[in-house]
């Protein structure tokens, strides 16, 4: 913010007063969950290594709730911080070190620490003790495993990630060659000009490009599409205007949930599924989730046309532009038709995930010149910073401990160890599960959906797994994290809540107070009809 364009209490050397409150309360709780004892967690034989996760953790969480800076930049600083303070590239001092290598002595103390075998070769017993440093470190006359350096690293090329970059690139071809355009130009035609049915138009097209799309991107398409239609209606047709200025957030917001790239919390959803050995394929997902998305906006029409009703006899809607026949435009259509395609059936057919599916469009963009250098620029670079900074987190969560189960004699992940001390097998399988998805949905409420999966699913992922066959009977593990990218998405109450709301808060058309009596009323049905579908149908995901 400049200084000069605001009240100058709002502001501390230049910058917003949130911002630097939430700055200090960020440094204060790290610093000391960093610096307390590790006995005071109440974890068994918590390492230092597990307690830095746990303060980088908890870091992440306060500043993705409170932003003092962008919520993309907090991942970055995440993966900094772990590459510098828990893994094989952790800054010296951090650790006690490992005295002289070269002193025979030391290294024979060294070797019995590590549990390394020197047969009298001194070379042999350096080399294997230079490999055994670097995945662990000294801590208090303690050997403590480290984080590999490269997994953390290797975050940002998640397959999962992959999948979303994809799909941007997908999606910023279909827009420049006029693909979304043309898209909704012919869904619409069918829906006439009635009022009630163009807003169903508007409410179904918007829908299915989310699934494919940004649904940012795909707001302010329609949004754009949508104004002039606005513009002609009176002033006395208030509630008809509104109607369909907020038929767009909706239908952006529930149609995200149609496929796994619809939006970020799903891709965070599939990616630690596939983690505990749960993939889901993209026609599994579609097969569940489009009839969910579908029902949910036929429920939310009803509710419109009934609160938001038009005055207005007819409606013309004009989408402007021709339909573009140049060679690249037919690449990119035929390109986006096979990818679907492949996305929903080429596992079964040709043993191909989406993930590397994903990638095929991006290929074939770049060989045929339809995607460029700029067009590599307006990739949502910070989604994918976030997407990666999540399962970055995730890498700490599920590395080695260096404590052994006393159940199994098996060394624990750092998830285990942690579960393995609060007694999830106690608690009320319904009420976690239930649990879970209004505290999502009440988070991403105030805070971004995709920082709200990415703090979450890893803490439940974790709790799945304490609680282990509990879940089964309401659909297992699936059911627990996948309600919460769910309820991630449902979160539609506010202008903060998600980019598409904003979008349309932002033309003037809508008061608050009316995006909230919708937002509220859409997501509290989207969270009931999500998991009765979800206890009752999701072994069809697995």
């Amino acid at each position: 913010m400049d200084c000069n364009s605001g009240p100058q209490n709002n502001l501390i050397f230049g910058i917003e007063k949130k911002k630097v409150i939430g700055l200090l309360v960020t440094i204060v709780l790290t610093s000391l969950i960093w610096a307390l004892p590790t006995d005071f967690f109440g974890v068994e034989g918590l390492t230092v290594i597990e307690q830095r996760i746990i303060a980088i953790f908890v870091m992440a969480a306060v500043m993705w709730i409170m932003e003092p800076i962008p919520i993309w930049g907090t991942s970055v600083v995440v993966m900094v911080l772990m590459l510098l303070t828990t893994s094989d590239s952790m800054l010296s001092f951090l650790h006690d070190g490992y005295g002289d290598m070269e002193n025979l002595d030391n290294m024979h103390r060294l070797a019995d620490l590590f549990g390394i075998s020197s047969n009298g070769d001194t070379y042999a017993l350096k080399e294997a003790l230079n490999g055994a440093m670097k995945k662990s470190v000294l801590y208090g006359g303690e050997k403590i495993p480290t984080l590999s350096s490269k997994s953390i690293m290797a975050a940002f090329a998640h397959p999962t990630v992959m999948l979303f970059m994809g799909g941007f690139v997908l999606a910023i071809a279909a827009t420049k060659y006029k693909l979304d355009a043309t898209l909704a130009r012919a869904i619409l035609k069918p829906f006439g000009t009635k009022p009630k049915y163009v807003m169903l138009g508007f409410l179904f097209v918007t829908a299915i490009l989310s699934m494919f799309m940004s649904n940012t991107a795909t707001a302010a398409m329609m949004i754009a599409i949508l104004v002039p239609v606005l513009a002609t209606m009176p002033e006395s047709d208030n509630k008809g205007r509104v109607g369909l200025a907020l038929a767009i957030p909706v239908a952006a917001n529930i149609g995200g949930v149609g496929t796994p790239i619809g939006t970020p919390p799903n891709v965070v959803a599939t990616g630690w599924l596939e983690s505990m050995g749960l993939e889901i394929s993209f026609g599994k997902w579609m097969m569940l989730m489009v009839p969910l998305a579908l029902l949910i906006l036929f429920i939310a029409w009803l509710f419109l046309c009934k609160f938001f009703p038009s005055k207005q006899e007819k409606i013309e809607v004009k989408i402007d532009g021709d339909i573009d026949k140049s060679p690249k435009a037919y690449v990119v259509y035929v390109t986006f038709a096979v990818t679907i395609f492949l996305w929903v059936f080429g596992k079964a057919l040709f043993n191909v995930n989406a993930n590397v599916v994903a990638l095929i469009p991006f290929a074939v963009f770049c060989l045929t010149g339809v995607f460029g250098k700029k067009d590599l620029a307006k990739i949502d670079w910070d989604v994918l910073w976030l997407v990666a900074g999540g399962f970055a987190l995730g890498v700490g969560l599920e590395s080695a401990s260096g404590v052994l189960d006393p159940e199994t004699g098996k060394v624990m992940t750092m998830s285990e160890h942690v579960v393995k001390s609060i007694d999830f097998k106690s608690w009320s399988t319904i009420a976690v599960i239930l649990g879970s998805g209004v505290l999502c949905l009440v988070m991403s409420t105030f805070m971004s959906n995709s920082a709200t999966a990415a703090l979450l699913i890893p803490i439940f992922v974790s709790i799945a797994k304490g609680m282990g066959p509990k879940l089964d009977p309401y659909g297992g593990a699936t059911t627990l994290i996948v309600g919460l990218a769910l309820s991630a998405s449902f979160a539609m109450a506010l202008p903060i809540s998600t980019p598409p709301n904003a979008i349309a808060y932002q033309k003037g058309f809508i008061k608050q107070s009316e995006m909230a009596i919708v937002g509220i009323f859409v997501g509290i049905v989207s969270l009931i009809l999500g998991y009765l579908l979800l206890f009752n149908f999701s072994s069809l995901l697995g």
